[in-house]
């Protein structure tokens, strides 16, 4: 099990070791046997086994609040050394990455529960428990790991499992296509994430994180040559790979157009995995990073600019959409904007406080829209939605509480995260802060615009089901890609609305319960490390008092009154006065194509790096291939030696005096050599 050092004696290695492998042998049980063992008991083991996980990481989070315990960081097992680099298989169990465990299997649990009445009619049923439960052990590695091999290893297996389960449905063209956008994407990212972990391989000789912090500072004066007239600091360029691949794994401009269209694959997984758990995964790597990234202006200020660019843009988005599961998403594009913001302000403690409240809140979403999308017979589309509040009570009651918490309001669990975040863009004086403070302050009202315009259209005013629309869109068939079923809508059953009461309520509360100690309280300790003159955080906790009185006293602040702005906007756009908002359509009508089409992202992809791409391939296969390879080289030299054959067989006559001729004539050229030579 590896040298385990004295001082965390009591933390049990075989219950860390238990936390991620729990998952992993239910996965294995219900993907390799499940045609054994039958429906229910697939999910009955994968259920307890990640119920298991979070009482795991309860207790060890338990042990490390109260002290009980230190911070566990050793090896279990040495993979393989390569010229000295130690691959290895360890642990880093520190107030940071206990956060992450308890959040991923509380979130998981919640999904492996409402999956068993969400895909109750569905042939995978098995396959579909077994890839979740297979993620949960994935992201378990990731965030538990203490090395960057490690890291990666978890890095890649989520990203694996998300391409098996965006596409989950493999008979649904949209869904493969989606899939394999979402993996080529993630490769962009992934790339420079690797090229940033060989960086660090290089510079400091090591693949773990204790060598890599200690060497940080020193690295902040070495410099790379880019070209001849260019050099970086080595940090930077480090820092900046490493974040290229969280660009990718957490949806940053512009690689994150695969998030969006990875509502193909099943609800659960869209709360799983694209709102509160993979898609933070990029979040969480800057924050156990902050060592490194504290070490480089530059690299904090691309993040800083890059996420304040999605928290904005990608709202907007969420304004014109009309599949109730793609407005939630364009949210969760917004949302990891605003972490992000959090992370180039070097707010780390922020934006892991945002990443755990947003988990559950936008769970909560997701699988409101789920339960809508059962309650509607597979209706998606919000326009033919309305008045379901009446039919839906605790669907539409829990959704509340969600929106509620995502806008922002006083003493919900996002109100706390989200302004302290604001207010962090607003205290830092790093370069792009006043452009970060801007956006994320105006996308508050954004955020609540969209938020209730979905919340009004599909819980209120006058019903619309069974109603055509005049629009030609691409929901025409549903999730499952059958055509919209048809029925009056109803309450989803107790294995879907259970999770969402459970939920609802850290939704309501964890923000108030955990923002004294996580944000100002040193919760974090060692686990994150800023530079004094970067502690945007320790200058706003001489401004806190309470959660309460910080509440109260949002009614001096523009994020309260640009929230209420928002929904007073949706309730009389979408509900009161229809005919305006058709009317501002008609006036924004210069706009809404670069709306519609997603600011150009996707047709730039399609029409300029892939078609570029595949033209370059077709340059190669006919030039290089068929012309060079096969056409000079291959086919060339066969006609070569072929025509050298032709000519040369015409001296094999076969005639002994042709024969005896040239022999002749070689041996009167051998005695005219010799004879001129001596």
């Amino acid at each position: 099990m590896g040298d385990l050092s004295a001082s965390v004696v009591s933390m049990d290695p075989r219950m860390l070791l238990a936390i991620p492998l729990l998952p992993l042998a239910a996965a294995i049980v219900a993907g390799l046997f499940g045609r054994l063992i039958g429906r229910t008991a697939a999910h009955v083991i994968t259920v307890a086994a990640v119920g298991a996980s979070f009482v795991f990481s309860a207790r060890v989070a338990w042990q490390l609040v109260t002290g009980e315990v230190g911070a566990f960081n050793e090896s279990v097992y040495t993979w393989l050394v390569s010229d000295g680099i130690r691959m290895e298989v360890g642990f880093l169990v520190d107030h940071l990455s206990v956060l992450m465990m308890c959040v991923v299997t509380f979130v998981s649990f919640c999904v492996h529960v409402y999956t068993i009445g969400y895909m109750h009619d569905d042939p995978g049923y098995q396959r579909f428990f077994s890839y979740i439960s297979l993620f949960t052990f994935a992201m378990l590695m990731l965030v538990m790991s203490n090395n960057f091999m490690q890291l990666f290893f978890g890095w890649e297996a989520v990203g694996v499992v998300s391409y098996l389960l965006i596409g989950f449905w493999y008979t649904k063209p949209s869904a493969i296509f989606a899939n394999l956008k979402a993996f080529l994407v993630n490769r962009v990212g992934d790339f420079g994430f690797v090229l940033g972990i060989a960086a660090i391989a290089y510079y400091t000789g090591s693949l773990d994180y204790r060598d890599a912090f200690a060497a940080a500072p020193a690295l902040a004066d070495v410099s790379y040559a880019l070209t001849d007239t260019w050099t970086v600091s080595a940090m930077t360029l480090i820092c900046v790979l490493l974040f290229v691949g969280a660009m990718g794994k957490s949806a940053q401009v512009p690689l994150h157009v695969w998030l969006p269209d990875s509502m193909e694959g099943p609800t659960p997984i869209s709360a799983l995995i694209h709102a509160a758990t993979m898609v933070t995964a990029g979040i969480f790597m800057v924050a156990r990073f902050s060592p490194l990234f504290e070490q480089s202006e530059a690299a904090l200020s691309f993040v800083l600019v890059v996420g304040a660019t999605t928290a904005l843009f990608m709202g907007f988005l969420g304004i014109v959409n009309n599949d109730i599961k793609r407005v939630v998403a364009y949210s969760t594009l917004s949302q990891l904007g605003y972490m992000t913001v959090a992370l180039g302000a070097s707010a780390y403690g922020a934006a892991i406080f945002h990443l755990m409240t947003h988990a559950f809140f936008k769970a909560l979403l997701f699988l409101a829209a789920g339960s809508v999308i059962i309650g509607m017979h597979h209706e998606q589309d919000i326009r033919k939605m309305g008045g379901l509040a009446k039919v839906m009570p605790i669907t539409a009651a829990t959704c509340w509480i969600g929106a509620l918490a995502l806008i922002g309001t006083p003493f919900l669990s996002g109100f706390y995260s989200k302004d302290f975040i604001i207010e962090a863009a607003h205290e830092s004086n790093r370069w792009g802060a006043t452009y970060a403070y801007w956006c994320v302050l105006l996308g508050v009202f954004v955020t609540a615009l969209y938020t209730f315009r979905m919340v009004f259209m599909t819980f209120h005013g006058e019903p619309r089901w069974g109603q055509g629309h005049h629009d030609s869109d691409h929901h025409a068939q549903d999730e499952h890609g059958h055509g919209h079923g048809a029925g009056t809508p109803h309450e989803s059953p107790w294995v879907v609305t259970v999770p969402l009461i459970l939920l609802a309520i850290p939704s309501l509360a964890i923000g108030y319960l955990t923002v004294q100690p996580v944000l100002f309280g040193g919760y974090f300790g060692e686990a994150i490390q800023v530079l004094p003159t970067n502690d945007v955080l320790r200058e706003l906790a001489t401004h806190f008092h309470d959660p309460a009185s910080f509440a109260l006293e949002a009614v001096k602040h523009p994020p309260l009154w640009l929230a209420l702005a928002g929904v007073g906007a949706a309730w009389f756009l979408f509900l009161r006065s229809p005919a305006t908002a058709d009317r501002l359509s008609s006036l924004f009508a210069p706009l809404r194509p670069a709306l519609d089409n997603k600011y150009y992202f996707d047709w730039f992809n399609e029409r300029a790096l892939a078609a570029g791409s595949r033209g370059i391939g077709r340059l190669f296969w006919k030039a290089g291939d068929q012309a060079v390879i096969d056409g000079a080289l291959v086919n060339g030299s066969a006609q070569l030696v072929g025509s050298i054959a032709r000519v040369t067989r015409r001296v094999q006559t076969g005639y002994l005096y042709s024969y005896a001729f040239w022999m002749m004539i070689g041996l009167a050229a051998l005695l005219a050599w010799f004879l001129s030579s001596a």
